[in-house]
């Protein structure tokens, strides 16, 4: 095609096939199906070769007929049922022959000199019993340059042609129809009718009114080997006049010339490439669609974690207020005590200050370490539970996603996209499901109570090994309260009753109640403290769990962007592609 190229024909052609290849790069990235990406690169091939001129129709519509009227003799064989069981390809060559380049092809080479610049191909039958007959024309139709629609006048436009040609327009082909066996109608109304009634519906079908040609390829034939045998000229044969033949054939030969069979070239492959365009935008759009859906899920599960971590602080002051309480009941048995004991009345009871401290301990310290630690046991175990039900709720929500879009993903044709998906949410949720059946309530929240242990004992608040309320409170009877009995020996008992008892009695409450306040500031700050180290932990654990999923869908994302901007560019270059051709190549009257 080369030495027929303008200078602007041959821009033209570069762009094209640097459009074309661009395309096939970017069908590749988005998991085209491998026919799709063959289907463009053949088209890109078919630039340099011969024009391509597909005659297609169902079996009994006369296409082989046809085809031998339009080579002058009975080359092909014609029958009552499906002949061609194969794509025939006929290229000229010096002598008859044939060869089989593969199973669904058969190339058939003449002695017919137009040959040389138009290759025919004759298809099965669409309608043909054999449905493999059906799936070879449908798949070589995207390789054609220009296609003959045969119809019968007996049976015009039937519905499976309606079909094949609804494809046809699909790819963006030109059409000619042609309305075989007019021999068989007798009145030329009747003929009219069956014309109009083509022309109408194919043009309502096609959105544009096609060239249509009313054939016999019967008489024409005929006339032919009548005229070849007589030597008579064609046009004086009354069979050659019948058969309508002349128009067509002038349109073949004359009205395709070789600008026209360029222009057609030009504009296939753009016809294929549109078509993939439309046809991978809406990939595009249906993954866009699902991984929108795939953020909106993310979104929830983040609005999820961040309503547990709300609820969890909330809940804790709640199940923190428990310990305070037991330290605040305490406080108070600590004020009744120091009323009932120091006072006048008791005065020599304080000289024996073992007794007073076993009392101290038995009415006010009685069982609070132990309450506490109960307290702090019911903590432990309340944000274990919640912790485990959080990555329940996790996991129960990804197996849904897994399954989600499911049956109705469009957006997979042949790629890896929603195999990705699907796995990496099967990953997801296996990882939530492996965390949530390795939970052991009681494993839990003993290795949590030893750190809750080891937090304590770092705020110096207690002792190895226990909580060391105890231990808090004896010194606090050294320090002070055992510090009554050396007033004895110092002054009045009259003024040990009036001055000395109620202040010392005030202290001693004031500095109980001190002590208390450290002590349950230090519980507190430490509880607090690794409550929002394992809060913290688990939420991350989580975060990090869906992580993997969080990644795909925003890279995705950002991929299917860049190839929607990458299409987008593509598709304003075939048209404006198009433009130029026709332009540079102008449709023939």
């Amino acid at each position: 095609m080369q030495r027929i190229l303008t200078a602007e024909q041959d821009q033209i052609l570069r762009r094209e096939r640097s459009v074309l290849e661009d395309l096939r790069v970017l069908l590749v990235r988005l998991g085209a199906t491998d026919d799709d990406v063959l289907l463009l690169k053949r088209a890109r091939e078919q630039l340099d070769e011969l024009f391509l001129l597909v005659i297609v129709g169902e079996f009994n519509a006369g296409k082989t007929a046809f085809l031998n009227a339009l080579l002058g003799e009975r080359l092909l064989p014609e029958g009552v049922l499906p002949t061609t069981s194969q794509i025939q390809v006929l290229r000229y060559g010096e002598r008859q022959s044939e060869e089989v380049p593969g199973e669904d092809a058969v190339v058939i080479h003449l002695p017919v000199d137009w040959l040389q610049e138009i290759n025919l191909v004759d298809t099965p039958g669409t309608n043909a019993v054999i449905q493999r007959h059906q799936e070879i024309t449908e798949h070589f139709i995207p390789r054609s340059d220009l296609v003959l629609f045969v119809t019968s006048a007996e049976r015009p436009f039937s519905e499976s042609e309606r079909l094949l040609l609804q494809r046809i327009r699909e790819w963006g082909k030109k059409i000619v129809l042609v309305i075989n066996k007019i021999d068989l109608i007798e009145q030329e109304e009747e003929l009219k009718q069956i014309v109009d009634f083509v022309a109408r519906n194919s043009a309502e079908l096609l959105g544009a009114a096609p060239r249509i040609f009313p054939i016999s390829a019967r008489l024409a034939l005929n006339a032919k080997e009548q005229a070849r045998r007589t030597q008579q000229k064609l046009e004086e044969n009354d069979l050659w006049k019948r058969s309508r033949f002349a128009a067509l054939e002038q349109y073949i030969r004359s009205a395709l010339d070789a600008g026209e069979r360029l222009r057609l070239k030009l504009e296939n492959p753009l016809g294929i490439a549109e078509r993939l365009c439309s046809q991978y935008q809406k990939v595009i759009e249906n993954r866009r669609a699902v991984l929108k859906d795939d953020f909106a899920a993310l979104d929830r599960i983040e609005a999820q974690l961040e309503a547990h971590e709300a609820d969890m602080r909330r809940d804790f002051k709640y199940h923190l207020s428990h310990v305070d309480n037991v330290l605040y009941a305490m406080a108070e048995r600590g004020d009744r005590f120091f009323d009932e004991t120091l006072r006048i009345g008791r005065v020599f009871d304080l000289i024996n200050g073992e007794k007073v401290r076993a009392e101290f301990e038995r009415v006010v310290v009685a069982d609070t370490s132990r309450a506490v630690e109960q307290q702090v046991s019911d903590l432990i175990d309340w944000m274990v539970d919640r912790d485990y039900r959080q990555w329940r709720d996790v996991m129960e929500y990804l197996q849904e996603r897994a399954t989600h879009h499911a049956d109705q993903i469009v957006g997979r044709v042949g790629s890896s996209f929603e195999m990705n998906r699907q796995n990496l949410l099967a990953s997801v949720g296996r990882e939530a499901q492996r965390i949530v059946d390795s939970y052991d309530p009681q494993t839990e929240s003993l290795k949590l109570a030893q750190q809750v242990q080891s937090a304590l004992v770092q705020t110096a608040a207690v002792e190895a090994g226990a909580l060391g309320l105890g231990a808090i409170l004896v010194t606090l009877l050294h320090t002070t309260l055992l510090d009554v009995t050396g007033l004895l020996g110092a002054g009045a008992l009259a003024a040990l009753g009036f001055y000395v008892l109620p202040y010392r009695r005030n202290r001693l409450k004031q500095e109980l109640r001190s002590a208390i306040n450290d002590l349950r500031d230090q519980l507190n700050e430490a509880l607090t403290r690794q409550f929002e180290r394992e809060l913290s932990d688990g939420l991350q654990r989580m975060r990090e769990a869906i992580a993997p999923y969080t990644r795909f869908v925003r890279v995705e994302r950002e991929k299917l962007e860049r190839a929607n901007d990458e299409l987008e560019r593509l598709r304003r270059e075939l048209a404006d592609l198009r433009k130029s051709a026709a332009r540079a190549l102008p449709v023939q009257k």
